[in-house]
């Protein structure tokens, strides 16, 4: 697997706002709505839920009894919560919320990395409209797998959150706008420098054939939506060269 560590930003002149912004956001709400992620019945009224998607229904369900995998007490788990605004903006919610400390750091180192060049590139406005189009589409390719392969309702039920869709149509842009862009990473547990086209190459091949599994089981396989990740790379891919029209040179 690849982890990126930092990348060759030697020609960008602007400072990337809306990346930083971006950034800012998500933890605050990880911090103080998600309550480092403890806050379940937040997280449960504004994640994506595909059956409310999909029916244009906001569902409820009570808490649930669960054992803990580790110590092995019984918890209760809170079931999905009303949501006060539309479900239609659990697209957009859902984008800002982690599900842990390992999932919001991952998703921001990637952002910090790559977000800043494709900002430079497309400028702020049309970045920032480019990555919540991504991200929406990333929660749609996630509902509508899911909607295709459930074999029962329940599957439908579960939440799912976090900006992996829209960091993954970044990195689609970046790949297509650097693809020879140096970028530092630990490959195969040893640290060195290889063009974009290999770190995200990697990245993407791992998503592909994590995502064939949902040929096999469902969307969601070990909390990872896969659909959403592989629906938000496409979707940079599509709309990249759209929103850097007129600043190829910049």
């Amino acid at each position: 697997m690849v982890f990126p560590l930092y990348d060759d930003n030697s020609d960008r002149t602007t400072t990337p706002v809306v990346n930083y912004v971006l950034i800012a956001i998500n933890i605050l709400v990880f911090v103080f709505l998600q309550q480092f992620g403890s806050n379940d019945r937040f997280t449960y009224a504004y994640s994506t839920v595909p059956y409310e998607i999909a029916t244009g229904r906001d569902v409820t369900t009570p808490d649930r009894p669960a054992v803990e995998p580790v110590t092995g007490q019984r918890v209760m788990v809170p079931g999905l919560q009303p949501t006060p605004v539309s479900v239609y903006l659990t697209l957009i919610t859902s984008m800002f919320m982690h599900g842990g400390w390992a999932h919001i750091f991952g998703n921001m180192l990637f952002l910090w990395i790559f977000g800043d060049n494709v900002e430079h590139r497309m400028g702020h406005v049309r970045y920032l409209i480019f990555y919540l189009v991504c991200g929406i589409l990333a929660s749609l390719a996630h509902v509508f797998t899911s909607v295709a392969l459930a074999t029962q309702q329940s599957s439908l039920l579960i939440p799912s959150l976090g900006a992996s869709g829209a960091i993954s149509g970044v990195l689609a842009g970046y790949l297509l706008l650097y693809p020879t862009r140096r970028v530092t990473v630990i490959l195969f547990r040893f640290l060195t420098d290889v063009p974009a086209y290999v770190a995200i190459g990697i990245w993407f091949a791992f998503q592909l054939i994590s995502g064939l599994g949902l040929l096999g089981g469902g969307s969601q396989q070990g909390g990872v939506a896969y659909a959403a990740h592989i629906g938000g790379f496409v979707s940079g891919l599509v709309l990249v060269k759209i929103f850097t029209l007129g600043r190829e040179r910049i």
